[in-house]
């Protein structure tokens, strides 16, 4: 999208699935995401968009169910489910204690998961609203909920620790998982759906 000095600003499209959805359309099995980032309160102004209308500002939760009901009129329209078994894997909750990321808030030092339900995290709204979009789908997708799962291992994150060479060895992270680690177990879940479903005998 320009501005107005036509210089170019990236958006988000609310409306629009990406070109590359073609080429998996008629996969066998295709596991969709959101990804973490919308956790992160990242986004800016004018950032989000939908035909040429560029937002000025929209809550997150409201542009996530519009990106997520594009992406189920899409699923609708174009899976064949005969052919091919569509899955929807939640996303992650992230370990920041005292703060957000931009606020003070801290996943370093931390050894051992959590074992107490009532020191976990609330659970997402985004969730309860990625859910009600899958509840009125005409296309059935078998929901991989991580995100309980991920909320007791805030010890299973890199934190602090980077490869060598990284621009900056103590950012903190809590976005992404140490290997093998957490996301093994989402891999083990996705297999033992596809077993249980009869998948083995098609």
């Amino acid at each position: 999208m320009a501005d107005s000095a036509l210089a170019k600003k990236e958006t988000l499209r609310l409306d629009v699935i990406d070109e590359s959805s073609t080429k998996y359309k008629d996969a066998d099995i295709i596991v969709f995401n959101t990804a973490h980032w919308w956790t992160h309160d990242k986004i800016g102004k004018n950032y989000y968009q939908e035909r040429d209308h560029v937002y000025p500002e929209l809550d997150v939760l409201h542009a996530y169910k519009k990106a997520l009901l594009t992406w189920a009129k899409w699923v609708d329209a174009n899976i064949d489910t005969d052919q091919t078994r569509v899955f929807f894997r939640a996303y992650s909750a992230n370990h920041f204690r005292k703060g957000h990321w931009n606020s003070g808030g801290t996943c370093s030092g931390e050894t051992r998961p959590i074992t107490k339900d009532r020191n976990l995290e609330r659970y997402p709204p985004l969730m309860s609203t990625l859910e009600s979009v899958l509840s009125k789908m005409m296309t059935p997708v078998s929901y991989l909920n991580i995100t309980k799962m991920t909320n007791y291992r805030k010890d299973g994150h890199p934190s602090i620790f980077r490869h060598p060479g990284a621009a900056d060895l103590r950012v903190e992270d809590c976005s992404h998982w140490c290997l093998p680690g957490v996301p093994d177990a989402w891999n083990e879940l996705l297999y033992a759906s596809l077993l249980m479903s009869g998948y083995r005998e098609q």
